[in-house]
C-alpha cells in the first residue's frame, strides 16, 4: 500500500499545482482581454473635475506648466494615466462652488474661465488633446489617437437667463447639473433641507424646456428628489445622473438615486453614470470614514496641528490603523452596475467616476484614470460580454446624446 499510496501523493500534489497554474494562467489571460478591450473600446467617463483642481493650483497656461495635463503625480487624471486606462472621452467638470449662487455674475465668469482654460489646454497640446462636442468628433479625434475633453457645467448657478443656454452650448458645454450643494434660482439641492421650490423654480421649468430646445443634456446629479420627479415629467428628452450612485447600497442619502428613480430614468431612456467616490459605493464604509474623521479631528485639535503639517503624520497613521476598512473597492463598482443591470437593464448604466473631486475616498482598483481595465477585468469576470461592456463605456451615453439632439432638432 505504501508503494501505491506515494505515487500517488506526487500525482495528486501536481494535479493540484497543474490546476493552479492553470487558473493563474486564465485569470492573466482575461485581464489582458480586459486591457484590450478598454483600449479598443471608447471610454466616456461623465465627470472629471480636472479644470477645478486646476484653478485651485493656479494653473496656467504656460509653458512651465503645461506639462501637467500630460505628466503629473497630483490628483487622479493626466493624459499618460489615461492612455494607460483606455481613457478616450473625460467629461470635463466646470463646476461653480454653491457660494456662487449669491454671486450669479461672478457664477458665469468662473464657468467662462474654466472653459477657457479647458479650451486653452486643447490649443496649446493639439498631439494629446481635442474638442469633444459631438459622439461623431469624438469618435474621428478618438482614431487619431487624441483624448477628447467634452465640457459638462457642474451647477447651473451661471444660467441667469434662458439665453445663457444657448450661450454655454456655444462655448462647448453639453451638459448642464442643475444645482449644487445648496439649493439654487433653479432648483432644490439633495445636499439642502431648505426646500426653496420643492422642486424646481418657476424658472427652472422654463429653463428644462429651453435645454430640451437647445440640445443641452440635462444631468439629474445633485437634485433633490422632488426636482427629479418634475423634471422627468417636464423634459421631452432623456437625461443623464453624470456622476451618481445606487442608493440602495446607502440607505436614506438622497445624493444617489433609489429604485423608483432608476426606474423613472429608465423609462425616459436615460444614463446613470457610476460614482466611484466610497461614500456613494457602501453606506459601512461611510460610517466608518465619518468615525475616523471625528477621531482624527478631535486627535489633532488637542495637539493644535492642522492636518496638512507634518507633524501631523504620526497623528494620522496611529488613528488610521483603528480603521482598515476605509475604502470601498473595484468589485463594489461592479455591484452597482450589476443592480442597475438587474433592476432595468444594461441600456441603463455608464461610467462617472468623479476623479478629481472625491478627494481620498476612491476605491482599491480604482484610483485613478489609469486603472480602467480593473473594472472591465471585474464584469468579465462577471460574465457581462463584450457587447454590454460597450454599453457601460460609451454606448448608452452616446444614445442619449443623440436623442437629446434629435429633439432639439426636431423643434
Amino acid at each position: 500500500m505504501k508503494y501505491f499510496f506515494i505515487p500517488a501523493l506526487l500525482i495528486s500534489l501536481l494535479s493540484c499545482h497543474s490546476t493552479k497554474k492553470s487558473m493563474e494562467q486564465s485569470e492573466h489571460n482575461l485581464y489582458q482581454y480586459a486591457v484590450e478591450l478598454a483600449h479598443r473600446t471608447i471610454i466616456t467617463d461623465g465627470h472629471v473635475d480636472l479644470p477645478y483642481r486646476l484653478q485651485v493650483k493656479n494653473f496656467r497656461l504656460d509653458r512651465e506648466y503645461l506639462g501637467i495635463p500630460i505628466q503629473t503625480d497630483d490628483g487622479d487624471f493626466d493624459y499618460e494615466r489615461a492612455k494607460q486606462g483606455g481613457l478616450d472621452a473625460p467629461f470635463m467638470s466646470i463646476f461653480i462652488p454653491s457660494s456662487y449662487q449669491n454671486d450669479l455674475p461672478g457664477a458665469k465668469a468662473l464657468a467662462d474661465t474654466l472653459i477657457n482654460m479647458v479650451q486653452g489646454i486643447i490649443t496649446a497640446l493639439p498631439d494629446h488633446f481635442a474638442k469633444g462636442d459631438s459622439p461623431e468628433m469624438i469618435e474621428a479625434n478618438v482614431e487619431k489617437g487624441l483624448i477628447c475633453l467634452p465640457m459638462g457645467l457642474e451647477n447651473g448657478a451661471p444660467l441667469i437667463t434662458l439665453e445663457d443656454v444657448q450661450y454655454f452650448y456655444n462655448r462647448g458645454i453639453r451638459y448642464v447639473t442643475l444645482t449644487h450643494g445648496k439649493d439654487n434660482h433653479i432648483c432644490d439641492s439633495s445636499y439642502d433641507t431648505t426646500k426653496t421650490w420643492n422642486g424646481l423654480s418657476p424658472y427652472g421649468f422654463q429653463l428644462i424646456k429651453e435645454m430640451n430646445r437647445v440640445g443641452m443634456i440635462i444631468d439629474v446629479s445633485h437634485i433633490s428628489d422632488q426636482t427629479f420627479y418634475q423634471v422627468m415629467e417636464q423634459t421631452k428628452a432623456p437625461v443623464l445622473a453624470t456622476h451618481s450612485s445606487c442608493r440602495v447600497f446607502t440607505p436614506g442619502w438622497q445624493r444617489n438615486m433609489s429604485d423608483e428613480m432608476l426606474v423613472a430614468l429608465a423609462k425616459k431612456d436615460g444614463v446613470i453614470q457610476i460614482n466611484f467616490g466610497s461614500d456613494f459605493l457602501d453606506a459601512e464604509i461611510t460610517t466608518a470614514r465619518n468615525a475616523y474623521r471625528k477621531e482624527l479631528n478631535e486627535e489633532l485639535d488637542k495637539k493644535g496641528i492642522k492636518a496638512e503639517d507634518p507633524l501631523a503624520v504620526p497623528i494620522i497613521e496611529k488613528v488610521k490603523a483603528k480603521y482598515p476598512n476605509l475604502y470601498s473597492d473595484v468589485q463594489r463598482v461592479a455591484d452597482h452596475i450589476d443592480h442597475v443591470k438587474k433592476l432595468v437593464g444594461i441600456d441603463h448604466v455608464g461610467l462617472g467616476s468623479d476623479f478629481d473631486g472625491v478627494g481620498d475616498s476612491l476605491p482599491a482598483g480604482l484610483k485613478d484614470v489609469s486603472m480602467y481595465p480593473n473594472l472591465i477585468h471585474e464584469l468579465l469576470k462577471r460574465d457581462y460580454t463584450e457587447e454590454e461592456i460597450e454599453k457601460v463605456c460609451y454606448k448608452n451615453v452616446w444614445r442619449v446624446w443623440h436623442k437629446v439632439n434629435e429633439i432639439a432638432g426636431s423643434r
